[in-house]
C-alpha cells in the first residue's frame, strides 16, 4: 500500500511538471489565453507540485499533514477566486466575509509554500509585511499608515491583479518560465558539462587554472540560470574539486564558485531572467537593457579573474603540466548548439518577436540540434523524467516566490511606506548623492539577503528606486545599481546564499567562504557606483561614443587596481593603498583628474611591474 501511494505521488508530481511545461510552450507560441486562469492556475499547479515533492521527501507524518492542510488552504482560495474570476477582471466584484476568510487562507498558503521553496528568510519577510499591512496603523513613527479594512487588504492582495497575481506573476508565467525550461534543456543535453570543459581548456596555461575556469564556466551558465544557488550546485560540483586539487584552500575554492555564479545573474542576454522583468518595469526595450548591462558584466568578470590570478600568484600550487583537453566532434558541436541557441534568441527579438516566442525558438534550436547530435537521449526515459521534474520544480518555485513578492508589492502600494522610506533616506542624506548611494547600497544588501535574484531585485527597486530617481539618476542606471547589490547580497555575510551553497561542496566553513567570496567580488561592489559617476559606461543610454570609451577606460583601470589590491604580491603590499587611491580618482573625481590618474596608473605599473597581468602567469 505504501509503495502504491508513493508511486501515485511521484506520478502526479511528474504529471503536474509536464502540465507546467506544456502550458509554458503554449503561451510562448500562441500567447496568453486568459490572464486570470493562467496566473491563478499556475500558482495552484506550482503550489501542489511543491507540496507533492515535499511529501515524497518527508518521512514525517506531521510534515505530510501540514502539506495536506496547505494544499487545502490553497485549493479553496483558488476555487473561490475562479468562482468570481469574470467579475474580478472587470473590477465589479464586492467581497463577502467568506471571500475574505478564504483569501486570507490563500495568503497563508503562499507564505508557507515560499518557506518550503526558499526557506524562512523570504517567508518571514512576506509574513511580516502582511502583518504590517493589517496592523501598521499602530506602528511607531514614519512606519505608521492610515489603516485599512480587511476587505480592502484581501481585495488588493488576493482578488485583484495588484497583489499575489500582479505584474511580477504575469511576467514570470508569460515570459520567464520558457527560459527556465531552456536552461533545463541545456542540462538535459549535457551542454553545461561541455561548457565547464571548454573553460578548463581555455585556462590551462593560467596559474590559477581551474579557478579561472570556474569563473568562465559559471558566467556562461549563469546567464541562463535563474538562480545563483542553482548555478553553484550545477557547475560547482565539477569546478570546486578541481580548484582544490590545484592546491587552493577549500574556502577559497567555494568562494570562487559563489562569486562567479552570482555574476551570471548580471550577464546578458538573459541575466538570470531579470532582463525581461527590468524591461517590463522600466518600459525600456529588452535589447537596451542587454546592451547597457554588457560592459559592467564583463568588468565584473575581469575583476574576478584578476583577483583569482593575484591570489594564485603567491600560493604553493600544483602547476605541473595539465593533461591536454581533447574535444570530440560531438562536444564541439554541442558548444556550437549553445551559441546558436543564444544567437537565435537575440536575433528573434531584434526581428520583433516577443521575448517568450524568442525563448521558444531558442529551446527549439537546442532540442533539434541537440537530439540530432545525441539521438540516444530521445529514448533515455530516466533523463526525460529528470528534465521534466527539474523544469517543473524550478518553475513552480519561481511562481510561488513571485506570489510572495506580490504580497509585499501590494502592501507597499497600499501603505506608501516605500515612498516614505525613500524620503527618509533623502532627508538623512540631505541631498548628498554619495551619502544616498551608500545608504541605499547598504539597504539593498540587507533587503536582498536570503532571497533569489528576481524577488530581491523587485522588492529593492520598489523600495529604493524612487529615492535614487529623486536625485536625478536615470532610470536604467537606477535599476542596474539596485540589481547589482541585490545580486551581490548572495555573497555578502551574514546571509550569503550562494556562498552557503558552495561551502558544503568545498567542505569548508560557510562564513569563511562568504567572507572570501565578498573579497573576490569587491570590484562588483564598486562598479554600481561607477554607473552613477561614470554613466556613459552603460552603452545605449544616450551618451556619445567617445564619452563611453573614456568612461569604460577609467572603470576598467579602477577595477584592475581594486582586484590586485585585494591580493597584493608579497613584499608589495605597500603599493595597494596607492592603487586604491588611484581607483577612487579614476571613478569619482571628474575627467581631468581621472586622466591624471590614468598616467599615474601606468607609472605605478612600471614601478612595481604591475603590467605582467597581460602575460600568462606561469611563464
Amino acid at each position: 500500500m505504501q509503495n502504491v501511494l508513493s508511486r501515485s505521488v511521484t506520478g502526479l508530481s511528474l504529471a503536474l511538471s509536464g502540465l507546467i511545461i506544456v502550458v509554458v510552450f503554449y503561451v510562448s507560441v500562441f500567447g496568453v489565453f486568459s490572464e486570470s486562469y493562467l496566473r491563478v492556475g499556475m500558482l495552484l499547479v506550482g503550489g501542489l507540485l511543491i507540496l507533492l515533492f515535499q511529501v515524497e521527501r518527508s518521512g514525517s507524518p506531521v510534515g505530510k499533514l501540514l502539506a495536506l492542510i496547505t494544499a487545502a488552504f490553497l485549493g479553496v482560495a483558488v476555487y473561490q477566486y475562479f468562482r468570481a474570476a469574470a467579475e474580478i477582471e472587470t473590477g465589479l466584484y464586492f467581497l463577502t466575509s467568506t471571500d475574505i476568510w478564504l483569501g486570507t487562507l490563500g495568503l497563508i498558503a503562499v507564505i508557507e509554500l515560499t518557506r518550503r521553496s526558499v526557506g524562512m528568510v523570504m517567508a518571514c519577510v512576506a509574513g511580516f509585511v502582511l502583518i504590517y499591512g493589517a496592523f501598521g496603523q499602530f506602528a511607531p513613527g514614519f512606519m505608521r499608515h492610515a489603516g485599512m479594512t480587511s476587505e480592502e487588504l484581501i481585495q488588493v492582495l488576493w482578488y485583484s491583479f495588484d497583489g499575489v497575481f500582479g505584474r511580477p506573476m504575469a511576467t514570470v508565467v508569460s515570459t520567464i518560465l520558457i527560459f527556465i525550461i531552456f536552461g533545463a534543456i541545456l542540462e538535459f543535453l549535457t551542454i553545461d558539462q561541455v561548457l565547464v570543459k571548454l573553460a578548463l581548456a581555455a585556462t590551462g596555461r593560467v596559474r590559477s587554472g581551474p579557478a579561472a575556469a570556474a569563473t568562465i564556466a559559471s558566467g556562461l551558465f549563469g546567464t541562463i540560470s535563474g538562480s545563483a544557488v542553482a548555478n553553484v550546485v550545477g557547475t560547482g560540483v565539477i569546478t570546486i574539486p578541481l580548484i582544490k586539487k590545484r592546491g587552493f584552500k577549500p574556502h577559497f575554492a567555494g568562494a570562487v564558485e559563489a562569486a562567479a555564479s552570482s555574476g551570471g545573474q548580471i550577464t546578458p542576454p538573459i541575466m538570470g531572467a531579470v532582463a525581461f522583468i527590468m524591461a517590463d518595469v522600466t518600459g525600456q526595450p529588452y535589447l537596451t537593457i542587454c546592451v547597457a548591462a554588457a560592459v559592467p558584466a564583463i568588468l565584473y568578470y575581469v575583476g574576478l579573474f584578476m583577483a583569482t590570478s593575484s591570489a594564485a600568484r603567491d600560493m604553493d600550487l600544483d602547476i605541473s603540466a595539465q593533461p591536454k583537453m581533447n574535444f570530440a566532434w560531438r562536444e564541439v558541436a554541442q558548444i556550437i548548439v549553445f551559441m546558436l541557441s543564444l544567437t537565435a534568441i537575440v536575433v528573434a527579438m531584434v526581428g520583433g518577436a516577443s521575448p517568450a516566442y524568442a525563448g521558444f525558438i531558442g529551446v527549439a534550436f537546442a532540442m533539434v540540434f541537440g537530439f540530432a547530435l545525441k539521438p540516444s537521449l530521445l529514448t533515455d526515459i530516466p533523463s526525460w523524467i529528470k528534465f521534466i521534474r527539474s523544469a517543473g520544480m524550478i518553475s513552480a518555485q519561481l511562481v510561488v516566490i513571485v506570489g510572495a513578492v506580490g504580497i509585499i508589492i501590494g502592501i507597499l502600494n497600499l501603505t506608501g511606506v516605500g515612498l516614505r522610506f525613500a524620503s527618509l533616506v533623502g532627508s538623512y542624506a540631505d541631498g548628498q548623492l554619495a551619502v544616498s548611494l551608500l545608504l541605499m547600497a547598504l539597504a539593498c544588501l540587507l533587503l536582498g539577503m536570503g532571497m533569489p535574484t528576481v524577488p530581491a531585485y523587485l522588492i529593492i527597486v520598489l523600495v529604493m528606486g524612487p529615492a535614487l530617481q529623486k536625485l536625478g539618476v536615470p532610470i536604467i542606471h537606477t535599476h542596474m545599481f539596485v540589481l547589482y547589490f541585490g545580486v551581490l547580497s548572495a555573497v555578502t555575510p551574514p546571509v550569503a546564499l550562494a556562498a552557503f551553497a558552495a561551502a558544503p561542496i568545498a567542505r569548508a566553513g560557510a562564513m569563511r567562504t562568504a567572507v572570501e567570496a565578498s573579497r573576490l567580488a569587491l570590484p562588483g561592489f564598486v562598479i554600481p557606483f561607477a554607473f552613477i559617476y561614470q554613466p556613459a559606461m552603460l552603452l545605449g543610454t544616450g551618451y556619445p561614443l567617445m564619452e563611453s570609451v573614456q568612461s569604460i577606460l577609467f572603470v576598467t583601470l579602477a577595477v584592475l587596481h581594486i582586484s590586485r589590491a585585494c591580493y597584493p604580491a608579497k613584499g608589495k603590499a605597500r603599493y595597494a593603498p596607492i592603487g586604491l587611491a588611484l581607483a577612487f580618482a579614476l571613478l569619482f573625481l571628474g575627467a581631468y583628474v581621472s586622466w591624471i590618474a590614468v598616467a599615474a596608473t601606468f607609472a605605478l605599473w612600471s614601478v612595481v611591474r604591475f603590467g605582467t597581468f597581460m602575460t600568462p602567469e606561469n611563464t
